[in-house]
C-alpha cells in the first residue's frame, strides 16, 4: 500500500502572495521511501504518477479553506485516491492524540515528522474518508473554440465544430454501450451537429472507459455528481470500545468512556426499556467494561453485560456521595442518576489505567493501543495480543499432541498423590478466601454507613460549616496582611538607614536609577521610595518616555543628575520635555558623585552651581515661550485685522 502524508510548511491556500509548501512523505508498505518538499500544484501531478491508495492530512484547511474548494480538489485526484483526514471529520482531535493512540510521537513542530505521523496512522487504519460524490459520475462534451462572428466561410467552420462535437459523442455512447452501463444524455442542437452533449452515468468515475481531455475543437470533462453535504466515512468498521457505566431504577442512567478517558455520552431517561438501552450503548461503540457503583452489581445491570459479553467492574465498597461528586464533577452532568453512571465508569477507568501504566510501556509504536487495552482487560497476556497480531491463528484441524504417561512409574504415582492432596489445598484456601471476602463487605457497608451517620450530623449544624469558612478566609487575608508588613518594614528599615547615614559635609544625598524606564522607577520606590526633595542620579540615557519625566516631576523631586557620559545622549526634545515640567536636569561633572547601591552622594556646591545654570536656562525658556505666544497672537490680530480690512 502506497501512502502520501502532508503537512503545510510555509504559506496558505488563502493567501494571494505567498502560495503554500507542503511536507510530502511517501510511505509504502509500512516504510518511508522519500521526502519532498513541493508546491500544491506539483503534488497533484505526483499524486497521478504515483497513484497512492491514500492521501493522508491532518486538516483539509490546509489543501482547501472552502467547500467549493474541496470539491474541486477532489476532482483533480485521481479515482482510485482516498483522501483521509487522519484527526477525525466533524469532531476533530488533535493529531498528537491520535497518533498517540498507536504509541507514535513526534516532533509537533517539523512539518516532515507531522507529515510521517499523519501517514503512520492512516496506515494503521486510522482516520476518516472524505467522500463528496454520489455514485454517479457526468461526461460533458462541448467546442473547444467559438465559432467567432467569422467571415465568408463562418457557416462552413461552425459546421466542422459541430459535426466533430456530435462524432466524439457517438464514439463515447458506443463506448459507454459497450461496457453495459446505464446512462441517460441530453444534447444541445446546433448548427451542422450539436454544441454540446451531457451523459449522466450510473457509475463511478474509475468505470468509465473515458478520461478528461481537450484538443483540436473538441473538449471531454468527467465530474462526479456532488453530494449535499461532504462525509465523512471512516477507513475502518471497528467499533469504538467503551467503559460504560450503568445507574439502573425507575429513571435509569447511562454514561460511556473511551478507553482514554474521554466522555462519550450521558443520559438519563424515565421512558427507556431494556432493549431501548442495549440498542443505545450498541449505537455508541462496543463496551468492554459494565460497571456499577453499588455491590452487589445490581440483576439490570448485569444483564445488560451479559448481553454484550463485557467484563464486569463494582467497586470494593459503595461510592460515598463526596467521592462520586469528585469523580463525576469533572465531566458535567444532569441529573444524581448521570452522577452515578458517571461515577461508575469513572471508577472503572481509575482501575484499569493502573493495570494499563505498566503493560503500554513495552508496546511497540504502530501497534493500536486500544486493541491491546481491550486484550487485557479481558485477561490477555500482551505477548499473546501482540502474537496474535503477527502470527495466524491456529485453525480447528490442526490437532495437538497426545501426552501418555506410564502409570508403572513410581515417581508418578507420588506426583499423581501430591497433585490431588495441593487441589485439596487449593479448594480449602478458596474457600477461606470466599469467607474473609464476605466478611470484608460486611465491614466495608459498616464503615460505609458509620461516614454517612457521620456526615449528616456535620451536614445537620449550618452554623458550623458557616463559621469553618469564616475562619478559613480569615486566615487567608491574614497571610496576606503579613506577606504586605514584611514587605514595608523592609522597605523601612532601608529608608532608615540611608537617612540615618552619616554623610559628608558638603554632599547631598541622592538616589540611583539605572535609566529613565517605569521599570527602574517602579524598582526604585519599592526598595527605597522617592520622597518630595530627593535627588535623582541617571547613569544611562538609553530609554526614556515623557510619562516617566511627567510621574518624577509629580512626585515632587528636587532634580534629575545625568551622568556625564550619558550627556552627549540627552537630546534637545529630552531637555525640552524637563523644561516643560519644571523639572531641573543637570550633568554630573566636578559633582563627585559616589554610588552605593540604591543610594549615593554628589558636591552640594557643584550641585548648586549646576542648578543656577539651569534656572538661567529654563527662565530663557520661559521668556522664549512669552515672547513666541506674543508673536503668535500679533499675527493672529494683524491677520484678523487685514481680513476686515479687505
Amino acid at each position: 500500500m502506497l501512502i502520501f502524508g502532508i503537512d503545510l510548511i510555509t504559506g496558505s491556500v488563502r493567501s494571494r502572495t505567498v502560495q503554500p509548501k507542503y511536507a510530502l512523505v511517501l510511505l509504502k508498505d509500512g516504510d518511508i521511501q522519500k521526502e519532498l518538499s513541493v508546491s500544491l500544484h506539483r503534488l497533484v501531478r505526483l499524486v497521478h504518477r504515483y497513484q497512492p491508495e491514500i492521501l493522508a492530512v491532518d486538516s483539509v484547511q490546509e489543501i482547501a479553506p472552502h467547500t467549493q474548494d474541496l470539491y474541486r480538489f477532489l476532482e483533480q485526484l485521481p479515482s482510485k485516491t482516498k483522501l483521509v483526514v487522519v484527526t477525525g471529520g466533524d469532531r476533530q482531535v488533535g493529531l498528537i492524540q491520535v497518533a498517540a493512540r498507536y504509541n507514535i510521537t513526534f516532533d509537533r513542530f517539523d512539518p516532515f515528522a507531522e507529515a510521517r505521523a499523519a501517514a503512520q496512522v492512516a496506515f494503521h487504519g486510522a482516520g476518516v474518508e472524505v467522500v463528496a460524490f454520489e455514485k454517479e459520475t457526468e461526461i460533458t462534451i462541448t467546442r473547444n473554440r467559438s465559432p467567432g462572428k467569422g467571415g465568408w466561410s463562418q457557416n462552413r467552420y461552425a459546421r466542422k465544430i459541430h459535426g466533430n462535437v456530435l462524432r466524439y459523442a457517438r464514439e463515447v455512447e458506443q463506448d459507454l454501450q459497450n461496457r453495459g452501463l446505464s446512462y441517460w444524455k441530453k444534447e444541445y442542437k446546433a448548427f451542422g451537429g450539436v454544441s454540446r452533449v451531457t451523459f449522466h452515468v450510473r457509475e463511478d468515475r474509475d468505470q468509465i472507459p473515458v478520461s478528461s481531455s481537450r484538443g483540436g475543437d473538441v473538449q471531454i470533462r468527467l465530474s462526479g455528481k456532488h453530494l449535499d453535504r461532504i462525509q465523512y466515512r471512516p477507513l475502518t468498521a471497528r467499533p469504538k470500545y467503551l467503559i460504560v457505566g450503568i445507574d439502573p431504577g425507575t429513571t435509569i442512567g447511562i454514561a460511556a468512556l473511551d478507553l482514554n478517558g474521554e466522555l462519550v455520552k450521558v443520559q438519563s431517561s424515565r421512558q427507556m426499556t431494556m432493549a431501548d438501552v442495549i440498542e443505545l450503548i450498541w449505537s455508541l461503540g462496543k463496551p468492554i467494561v459494565v460497571a456499577s457503583d453499588v455491590v452487589p452489581m445490581p440483576f439490570t445491570v448485569e444483564k445488560i453485560r451479559r448481553a454484550f459479553q463485557a467484563v464486569p467492574y463494582t467497586p470494593r465498597q459503595d461510592i460515598s456521595v463526596e467521592t462520586k461528586y469528585e469523580l463525576a464533577g469533572k465531566y458535567g452532568y444532569g441529573n444524581d442518576h448521570e452522577r452515578d453512571a458517571l461515577t461508575a465508569a469513572a471508577e472503572a477507568y481509575k482501575y484499569w489505567r493502573h493495570k494499563f501504566s505498566g503493560i503500554l510501556k513495552r508496546v511497540p509504536p504502530g501497534v493500536d493501543l486500544d486493541e491491546v487495552r481491550a486484550g487485557i482487560i479481558r485477561g490477555q497476556s500482551l505477548e499473546r495480543i501482540l502474537s496474535e497480531r503477527k502470527v495466524p491463528v491456529r485453525t480447528a484441524l490442526e490437532k495437538k499432541p497426545e501426552i501418555s504417561l506410564d502409570t508403572t512409574d513410581e515417581r508418578v504415582r507420588i506426583l499423581d498423590g501430591t497433585v490431588k492432596d495441593l487441589r485439596v489445598l487449593v479448594s480449602d484456601l478458596q474457600q477461606e478466601i470466599l469467607s474473609l471476602k464476605r466478611q470484608n463487605q460486611v465491614l466495608s457497608k459498616k464503615i460505609a454507613e458509620m461516614k454517612i451517620e457521620r456526615q449528616k450530623g456535620v451536614n445537620a449544624e449550618p452554623e458550623i460549616i458557616k463559621r469553618d469558612q469564616i475562619i478559613q478566609n480569615l486566615k487567608h487575608r491574614l497571610r496576606q496582611e503579613e506577606r504586605n508588613n514584611k514587605k514595608l518594614q523592609r522597605r523601612l528599615k532601608r529608608m532608615k538607614e540611608t537617612t540615618d547615614e552619616l554623610r559628608p559635609q558638603g554632599t547631598r544625598a541622592i538616589k540611583v536609577l539605572p535609566d529613565l524606564s517605569r521599570e527602574s522607577v517602579r524598582l526604585l520606590i519599592e526598595r527605597v521610595g522617592i520622597q518630595p526633595g530627593d535627588i535623582l542620579y541617571v547613569k544611562t540615557l538609553a530609554s526614556w518616555g515623557k510619562g516617566i519625566v511627567h510621574d518624577i516631576a509629580r512626585n515632587g523631586v528636587e532634580a534629575v543628575i545625568v551622568n556625564e557620559k550619558a550627556a552627549d545622549t540627552l537630546s534637545h526634545e529630552l531637555r525640552d520635555v524637563f523644561l516643560h515640567e519644571n523639572l531641573p536636569v543637570v550633568v554630573s561633572k566636578d559633582m563627585q558623585i559616589q554610588v552605593k547601591g540604591d543610594m549615593g552622594t554628589c558636591d552640594e556646591e557643584k550641585y548648586s552651581e549646576a542648578l543656577d545654570d539651569w534656572v538661567c536656562e529654563h527662565d530663557k525658556f520661559l521668556k522664549g515661550k512669552s515672547e513666541e505666544m506674543l508673536e503668535s497672537l500679533m499675527k493672529e490680530y494683524l491677520a484678523e485685522r487685514e481680513r476686515k480690512v479687505k
